[in-house]
């Protein structure tokens, strides 16, 4: 059993994490946590679903993202590009060996795993599959007889992308476990509290 107050990611797994997520989001506020609930699932069992496709994004590497609170981020303009940040890498490989999460979380898998992480965001951008994930999600923002517009669920698409990088990087844990982690790290540290990805 966990201490009164410990961090959510101690004492949830990773679809209550996944709630958490959606229900910190602004547009959120008073919603039913039952349907915060099923959007999270569905967002994990879409991304889970989704095939494996390579990142063909441009790759570059930066080393700034600790103090912009970044591991990766997804640009589509002017070129799709995937900024990795190294220092947050690092320290997110420091804080896995630190809390013994090698089994979750192999070597070299945070790096792969961003990648992962942000082929899906690139998905989502540009093809079918953002369409997809909205059907599958069910929230209706205006019928007309026969006719549903369904709308988007803001943080459903980064709960797939962490759900599609768990799935093929063969993880223990989804990174939003460990973006969970690395931000209550930093915070403890006093600095800026961050995403694990964009």
């Amino acid at each position: 059993m966990s201490a009164p107050g410990a961090p959510a990611w101690e004492t949830g797994d990773d679809l209550d994490l996944a709630v958490r997520l959606l229900a910190a989001t602004p547009t959120h506020e008073g919603r039913d946590p039952e349907l915060l609930r099923h959007w999270a699932r569905t967002a994990e069992e879409f991304g889970s679903a989704l095939a494996p496709v390579p990142c063909r994004a441009r790759i570059t590497e930066r080393a700034d993202g600790l103090e912009r609170g970044l591991l990766a981020r997804y640009t589509s303009r002017p070129v799709p590009t995937v900024e990795l940040y190294t220092d947050t890498l690092d320290a997110a490989d420091a804080l896995i060996d630190t809390r013994g999460w090698r089994h979750w979380y192999p070597p070299g898998s945070v790096r792969e795993a961003a990648l992962a992480h942000e082929a899906v965001h690139e998905q989502l951008h540009h093809g079918p599959a953002k369409t997809a994930l909205k059907r599958a999600l069910g929230h209706v923002v205006l019928r007309a007889g026969r006719f549903r517009l369904y709308g988007h669920v803001a943080g459903a698409e980064e709960i797939a992308a962490h759900a599609y990088a768990r799935t093929v990087c063969g993880l223990g844990r989804s990174p939003l476990h460990l973006t969970a982690a690395l931000a209550d790290a930093v915070t403890l540290r006093g600095e800026a509290p961050w995403a694990l990805s964009s």
